[in-house]
């Protein structure tokens, strides 16, 4: 009990640095924004506290079956840190900002063709916006996509090489999928590929789609300007953490469908066997 509380708070403290990070590198944040940001800390603290500490499921699937949870919070935490000091970077610069501006400039150029993601996301932009800030949101965006192909393609070295999650003991269905009900809906291995294509189709799709949705949605909410750089920081990383994270779920459930397959298979062969000839 004492280590399940133990490992709660210290996820609960890394959700809150998580949250905190831009506020706490970008100059010039004002008391409104340190205001939002301490309220929306404490839910997040308070909802993983009570998520990690229980024993009984909650909402957060793959609970013990790292390390599909701990990847997808470092590509978080990855992605908005170094967005982040790219940004502080403009007024306070580094050798270490020089080449991760770079990197991401690099990327982002790479990618920036028409009909891309990265060129719709360019796309948000104000028509009053400067050259420069149109060159930090295409920077930013090579930072959060790069990152995102990285941590799917790592999850899919720990499904394929590492043999997740067999490697981490007994996979309960009941905790990692709390929201999965195995004795309702049909066969469970189909019904788990078919929630796996979903998930990867639109890890694929998403990417072009939220550009799509947010310049859709201006006629009624208003235009999303990436002008303020902590607005540029969240949308970005949640354009490219988002898929990335459905995308690894796909392979998460494919992978489960693949063991229960198994699984079945070894029963009856050994049933086979038992069979008098």
């Amino acid at each position: 009990m004492i280590s399940r509380l133990a490992g709660a708070l210290l996820r609960a403290i890394l959700v809150v640095l998580l949250i905190a990070t831009p506020s706490l590198l970008l100059p010039g944040v004002t008391s409104d924004v340190t205001q939002i940001v301490a309220l929306v800390s404490i839910f997040a603290a308070a909802l993983t506290i009570f998520e990690y500490a229980s024993i009984y499921p909650g909402v957060v699937e793959f609970r013990n079956a790292p390390p599909f949870n701990r990847l997808r919070f470092m590509s978080l935490f990855a992605t908005v840190f170094l967005v982040s000091i790219v940004v502080r970077g403009e007024a306070d610069p580094s050798a270490f900002v020089q080449t991760v501006t770079r990197i991401g400039t690099g990327i982002g150029d790479a990618i920036d063709f028409p009909y891309s993601p990265v060129r719709q996301i360019v796309l948000l932009t104000s028509s009053d916006t400067t050259f420069e800030q149109i060159n930090r949101v295409r920077t930013a965006a090579g930072i959060s996509y790069l990152i995102s192909m990285i941590s799917v393609l790592v999850f899919y070295y720990f499904i394929r090489v590492r043999g997740w999650p067999t490697r981490s003991g007994p996979f309960n269905v009941w905790i990692n999928l709390p929201t999965f009900d195995p004795t309702t809906g049909g066969d469970v291995v189909i019904r788990l590929e078919r929630y796996a294509r979903v998930n990867v189709g639109l890890g694929f799709l998403l990417p072009f789609l939220v550009p799509a949705v947010l310049k859709a949605a201006e006629s009624v909410f208003g235009s999303v300007t990436l002008d303020n750089p902590q607005t540029m920081i969240w949308i970005l990383a949640s354009w490219a953490f988002l898929p990335a994270s459905l995308f690894m779920r796909g392979l998460a459930l494919g992978r489960i469908a693949e063991l229960v397959e198994r699984k079945r298979r070894s029963h009856a062969k050994a049933a086979k066997q038992l069979q008098p000839a």
